[in-house]
């Protein structure tokens, strides 16, 4: 991707939802001729020149020191997610720009399989690089897809969200997921702007799904975290669920996410259900469809 492309829209895309208002500015109403804060008022709240602020948001981010993102990120009100973000864009590492980023094959140790097996009555899968599925457990199977059953290039969280029509009805609101989706993808797309494989799966996300390419555009940026998601599974009905995201500590692009149901809950007594129906639905399916690609954390590569 254009990292100064990328930048360029970033800023602008920060500045156009502030009004003068916010910041304490006059707003001058219908004499106003753009979205937003214009580049002045912007440079001013910074404590830049407008010059200098103009070269940054035209996408030149040579030598711009932290200190100066910061006081530009205070000004735009951005999240922490939204001020890494930028520093990524105007501040690539070399070292990341070296290592031929999302070519490296994305294995998950034996360990950590090993883990989603035992953790049992919680859903929990690994994903990857581009919010790719590495690897789950029998609830997790049951619960979000049958992973085991889809080709290797179509186990990808973004993939099912906008391609896969059974994810509008499981997300009650399938909107906010949609946008975190998004969002995280945007947040690995500044740290590793040269990933091919991303680059192809943006391309055709936004040939195949008009949401997908209007949210795109709109330049959200998030880390994947934790919250609660409210579910409706075609078996087990409606469930609330908080997840959590846990970075595996020697490789950051890997994380377990779990899902969990407060203990006493209707809740949990579907999530049990399924546990049960979905040990027999698994079970089934692979008596019928022997595994070849191993994806499953009990099946080995």
């Amino acid at each position: 991707m254009d990292q100064r492309a990328e930048l360029t829209e970033f800023l602008r895309s920060r500045r156009a939802r502030l009004k003068p208002g916010d910041v304490g500015l006059p707003d001058l109403g219908r004499y106003r001729r753009v979205p937003g804060l214009r580049r002045e008022e912007l440079a001013l709240l910074a404590g830049v020149s407008v010059a200098y602020y103009t070269r940054l948001e035209q996408g030149n981010g040579r030598n711009v020191s932290v200190e100066v993102l910061d006081a530009i990120a205070r000004a735009l009100r951005l999240t922490d997610a939204e001020r890494d973000h930028l520093v990524h864009l105007a501040r690539p590492s070399a070292k990341k720009r070296k290592r031929a980023p999302g070519l490296r094959p994305q294995t998950v140790r034996p360990a950590v399989r090993h883990l989603l097996d035992a953790m049992d009555g919680v859903p929990a899968l690994v994903l990857g690089q581009r919010l790719d599925i590495l690897a789950w457990n029998r609830l997790a199977r049951a619960l979000l897809g049958d992973f085991e059953a889809m080709e290797p290039q179509e186990r990808n969280m973004a993939r099912l969200v906008f391609l896969a029509p059974e994810s509008r009805g499981l997300y009650a609101d399938w909107e906010a997921k949609a946008t975190e989706v998004v969002s995280v993808l945007r947040m690995y797309a500044g740290c590793s702007p040269d990933d091919p494989r991303l680059a192809s799966l943006v391309g055709d996300l936004s040939v195949r799904s008009d949401e997908f390419r209007r949210m795109w555009a709109a330049h959200t940026v998030q880390e994947k975290g934790h919250g609660t998601k409210v579910l409706r599974h075609p078996v087990a009905g409606e469930m609330t669920l908080a997840y959590e995201t846990l970075r595996l500590p020697d490789d950051h692009d890997q994380a377990v996410v779990t899902y969990a149901a407060e203990p006493g809950s209707p809740s949990a007594e579907a999530l049990r259900l399924l546990a049960h129906w979905g040990v027999g639905a698994v079970d089934a399916a692979d008596t019928a469809e022997p595994s070849v690609s191993g994806g499953d954390s009990r099946h080995r590569r």
